[in-house]
């Protein structure tokens, strides 16, 4: 072995026997360490018992004192509401000794009363028989019983009260003519004044003018099969006579008879007349129209200054131009009895708008498909009512012809209105056989009263003159007797306007100088 070696074992072995008695003295002071902190952590815990112990007991004694003070307060009101009842029950039975002295008081009253009642019967059942001989012995000195002087008396009182009746009747209508003709005849004559109609010139057929004869035979067709499917397409009976240069278009519905006329004069002016081409030109003329019927109710709304109606009521009010009442044409008798409307409503403080409204759509039911067995008036108001306009409204529309209660202010107003439009001279087309019968139904109505001798129906029947013997009748049934033929014609008959109903009664005393 040489040097080097020797040095570096020894130096290896001081090495290790330097690490070994680091590593034992290195275990000696860790382990003296930790039972220090272990005797530390201990005497800490020990501590921090004696510490939450102390907590504990005060939190305890806290809580202690709370709920005892608790106790005190809820016994404290317990014991007020006992003394409460206590005193509510003093009072109670006070009240009930009050009561019974009442009661014994009212007991008191109610025999005292027996007791009169049972006097008062004794005294009534001798009154009775008092009473009874008083009238046998007035019955035996007037000669009559009680009953046929009871009848006698009634009847004398009916007379004297029908009599006062019918004097205050006419003083009550001469008041009313005297407060109310003035203003309404103002009110009416400054309404028909500012409003500009036209006449009744409408009919059930349209003329179809052509060039010359020649067309005729071509709008005709083979065998008649061009005419035919014009017919079938337009529900319109055309009339191809000897009439020069013209054709007669016959049809109760006006917008037939327009889509017809419209049809006719584009195939005239194309010149291909054939079934084919007539079904496609009516197709086409009908759609035009449509959108004619909603641009005229469209035109018309802004003419009155309507604003906010329904779509479907603006096309029924578009389709008015095509219909006509008595030869009236419905769209210009609506525009008249709106402006009526509005203008009688400006006088009388309403609102005008809401009359014109009212005014314009009176007649809606006239034009609609709808449930044709309703009265028009009626049928028009559900129709309102559906498109969401204002019940005053719907009322008025159904209360024109009063075949529904009025409601509102407006109702009369569109009743008034309507009855002006129609009724102004020149403004309906009446047939003449039916015009003489309503005049000869108003005179007969009139003569089946008793006393009434002539009748005559006088400015195409808005008067009623009535005739009637003096010596059958007095003046008072005179003015009864106008009454009630009035009601009569109300009632029984339909006519434009209004009936005057005039009573003439007079005495002539004729003798002759010889």
């Amino acid at each position: 072995m040489d040097i080097l070696t020797i040095v570096i074992l020894s130096l290896c072995g001081a090495l290790a026997g330097f690490l070994a008695a680091y590593y034992m003295v290195n275990n000696v002071v860790l382990k003296k360490k930790k039972e220090q902190i272990l005797k530390e952590a201990e005497t800490e815990g020990e501590n921090i018992k004696k510490e939450k112990i102390f907590q504990a007991k005060e939190k305890f004694l806290q809580l202690k004192s709370e709920h005892e003070q608790f106790i005190n307060e809820k016994n404290s009101q317990i014991q007020q509401i006992e003394n409460k009842i206590k005193q509510k029950e003093i009072v109670i039975n006070q009240q009930n000794s009050e009561l019974s002295k009442k009661q014994k008081e009212v007991d008191l009253i109610k025999e005292n009363l027996k007791n009169q009642v049972e006097i008062v019967n004794r005294k009534s059942d001798e009154y009775e028989k008092l009473k009874q001989e008083a009238i046998e012995r007035i019955e035996s000195l007037a000669g009559m019983t009680a009953a046929e002087a009871k009848a006698q008396l009634v009847e004398t009182m009916k007379d004297e009260a029908k009599t006062q009746a019918m004097s205050y009747i006419n003083d009550v209508m001469d008041e009313a003519r005297l407060t109310a003709s003035k203003e309404a005849k103002r009110i009416v004559i400054n309404t028909i004044q500012r409003t500009a109609p036209e006449t009744a010139i409408e009919n059930a057929v349209t003329v179809f003018n052509i060039e010359s004869d020649e067309i005729k035979g071509r709008i005709i067709g083979r065998e008649g099969r061009n005419i035919r499917a014009l017919e079938a397409a337009t529900g319109v009976e055309i009339v191809v006579d000897d009439t020069p240069e013209a054709i007669l278009l016959s049809a109760f519905d006006p917008v037939r008879r327009e889509v017809a006329r419209l049809a006719l004069h584009q195939l005239v002016t194309d010149g291909r007349i054939h079934p084919a081409r007539i079904e496609e030109v009516v197709a086409k003329v009908q759609k035009q129209l449509e959108e004619e019927i909603l641009e005229t109710g469209k035109r018309t709304c802004i003419d009155l200054g309507i604003h906010g109606l329904h779509i479907e009521l603006i096309k029924l009010i578009g389709r008015m131009k095509y219909r006509s009442s008595y030869g009236q044409n419905l769209l210009q008798h609506a525009r008249e009895v709106a402006n009526i409307c509005a203008i009688m409503a400006s006088e009388l403080g309403l609102n005008p708008k809401a009359a014109k409204r009212a005014g314009l759509l009176h007649d809606i039911g006239k034009v609609s498909d709808e449930d044709p067995e309703l009265p028009h008036a009626i049928l028009g108001m559900k129709l309102a009512e559906k498109y969401k306009e204002k019940p005053e409204i719907c009322n008025a529309i159904g209360a024109h012809h009063e075949e529904v209660e009025m409601s509102s202010l407006l109702s009369p107003l569109v009743l008034v209105g309507d009855a002006i439009s129609g009724a102004r001279p020149g403004a309906r087309r009446e047939v003449i056989e039916s015009y003489i019968k309503r005049l000869q139904d108003m005179e007969n109505i009139a003569l089946s009263y008793p006393g009434v001798t002539k009748t005559y129906a006088i400015q195409a029947g808005r008067e009623l003159r009535v005739i009637v013997g003096s010596e059958q009748v007095t003046d008072q049934q005179a003015e009864q007797l106008s009454m009630d033929i009035a009601k009569k014609i109300q009632d029984e008959m339909v006519y434009p306007g209004q009936v005057k109903i005039t009573v003439i009664r007079e005495t002539r005393s004729v003798s002759f100088a010889k």
